[in-house]
């Protein structure tokens, strides 16, 4: 399991939030391993920031039942199980492909420039080696995919149900230089959205999503 020595400082621009979402990225990429205690001093050193922004995260964090308070010492990143990580898979199978492709027609063609962008931030955080900004990158671009279907119970629903996936098997992706071939699939959906393939788009995601529960989310073995 990789350390949290690779989790980049944070911009000194909204802080609470990019925390947050750094904390997230960290837990689900596995750079914060369950069952490990973490200070609010210690991670603050890491995203280059104080304490404070780092243990007003965690409130929201603890809210979600991501991490939970070990009094006088820290956080502990909580422990999802297989069969959460199953009903967490199939949740997203059942709304995201199928909402996605039913708004490929109307996705304007003047934000594929930013959606491209989106796409190439998540080939870029693989190709620097960072599972914390891939991660984030990763859900940022599904999340505005979503947002088009214009139902922001979804979309709420999705991003929470993404924070408490685990994606473990992304650190041995990266090992074996696999990771980047991974990123891209997000360009070959773009592709499919732009074509307007509505039933293309719709397995791509199927396939991605079923990849995330398979070797994403437990390390690669020979």
């Amino acid at each position: 399991m990789s350390s949290i020595r690779s989790i980049r400082p944070v911009e000194k621009t909204s802080l609470r939030e990019r925390v947050s979402h750094g904390l997230r990225a960290a837990i689900v990429s596995g750079e914060l391993e369950p069952g490990v205690v973490y200070s609010a001093p210690a991670l603050g050193e890491r995203f280059g920031v104080s304490a404070t922004p780092v243990r007003e995260a965690m409130l929201d964090l603890v809210r979600e039942k991501l991490v939970e308070t070990v009094p006088n010492k820290g956080y502990r990143v909580t422990e999802v199980d297989e069969s959460d990580l199953d009903q967490i898979t199939e949740l997203r199978l059942l709304l995201e492909p199928r909402l996605v492709a039913q708004v490929t027609p109307d996705i304007p063609e003047a934000d594929f420039r930013q959606l491209r962008r989106m796409a190439q931030a998540i080939v870029d955080g693989a190709l620097a080696g960072d599972l914390i900004a891939y991660t984030d990158t990763d859900r940022a671009f599904h999340l505005r995919l979503l947002a088009y279907a214009g139902n922001r119970r979804i979309s709420t629903l999705v991003e929470e149900l993404r924070a408490h996936t685990r994606l473990y098997g992304l650190a041995s992706l990266l090992e074996r230089g696999e990771l980047v071939g991974c990123a891209e699939e997000h360009h070959t959906i773009l592709d499919a959205i732009e074509a307007r393939d509505t039933a293309l788009v719709e397995r791509l995601l199927v396939s991605h999503i079923e990849q995330a529960r398979g070797r994403w989310a437990h390390p690669v073995t020979d």
